[in-house]
């Protein structure tokens, strides 16, 4: 049993063991590169990718630690650490991948280094690109399955599983700094202005400071806590209302404590006739019926409360 879980688990990990497999060799290319050149934009690229590659061990150490059971600390347990962790990733993207290829790419512009051959750079670059755009390709497939028919936009803005959503606009981010690169080594040596590998340097750091600021902001909102589907909380409410005993539902709120993690607060007017011994029994019926409806619910509060004493929230559209 261990072991089918194990292998589920690497399954599910796919996109971000096969990114960190392909930053790590391409690290290294590009430092090779950097070293043989001395192009700036390779350096800064190097240090992209190993930026790339930490942020990869650092989201697989989160979803270890969001595994965690609940104990008397954490009752809803660890999840939310994952959020945490993709908080860091981003931070890191803009003080080290950002801030190293600007500073990089500003010492190039002031003391430009002699021009060498660029055919290394160019060959790693292809490499780099290649091993990029597989990565990419993973992550793509695997988003899109989770997505359906819903916009990219919103399927970012909906995902409450950063580990994906992250590696992608990595990539993305990775494939046009391979772009970039290539750009300023071809033109430094077209014009024999080193200067402009400088410039690509700079460029490439924006990229990921606007990467960085777009990721920090989406797990902002999941460390802070966000609700459900819309969808979800229209079906609760809707199966709430089938029960004749509930004259009506006040409330329903939701936050995600992990990413497959739902708790669910309900607020509902039971009929004032029912008796405490079957109002016990019906609201662990709804409980029941509700974590089957999805499993991702995990765990369910209800409170009776008369419809005039409760906060009242209108059913969310249907």
């Amino acid at each position: 049993m261990q072991s089918a879980s194990a292998i589920r688990h690497v399954k599910s990990n796919i996109v971000l063991y096969g990114a960190l497999v392909a930053n790590l060799g391409i690290a290294i290319a590009k430092f090779v590169a950097a070293g043989i050149s001395g192009s700036s934009s390779m350096l800064t690229e190097g240090v992209h990718s190993l930026v790339d590659s930490g942020n990869q061990l650092l989201l697989l150490y989160g979803q270890s630690r969001a595994r965690q059971p609940p104990d008397a600390l954490h009752p809803f347990g660890y999840g939310r650490e994952l959020y945490f962790w993709a908080f860091v990733v981003a931070i890191l993207i803009f003080a080290v991948g950002a801030g190293v290829s600007v500073y990089e790419g500003w010492d190039h512009l002031v003391h430009p280094e002699p021009l060498r051959d660029p055919t290394i750079n160019y060959v790693v670059l292809g490499i780099a690109f290649l091993l990029e755009g597989t990565s990419w390709a993973i992550a793509v497939r695997e988003f899109n399955a989770g997505r359906g028919t819903t916009g990219w936009w919103r399927a970012v803005r909906r995902s409450k599983d950063p580990a994906g959503f992250i590696v992608l606009f990595e990539d993305s981010a990775a494939l046009l700094g391979l772009l970039i690169a290539a750009a300023g080594v071809w033109a430094s040596h077209a014009t024999g202005d080193a200067r402009l590998d400088g410039l690509a340097s700079i460029a490439i750091g924006l990229v990921l400071a606007g990467v960085a600021i777009l990721l920090a902001r989406e797990a902002k909102g999941l460390i802070i806590g966000e609700s459900a589907d819309a969808a979800l909380v229209a079906d609760i409410w809707r199966l709430l209302e089938n029960y004749p005993a509930i004259t009506a539902v006040n409330h329903v709120r939701t936050i995600h404590t992990a990413p497959d993690a739902i708790f669910v607060a309900v607020s509902a007017d039971f009929e004032d006739a029912l008796p405490m011994g079957e109002a016990e029994t019906l609201i662990e019926t709804m409980e029941a019926e509700l974590k089957a409806a999805d499993r991702r619910i995990s765990s369910i509060y209800i409170r009776p409360e008369k419809g005039e004493d409760a906060v009242r929230y209108p059913p969310p559209a249907r």
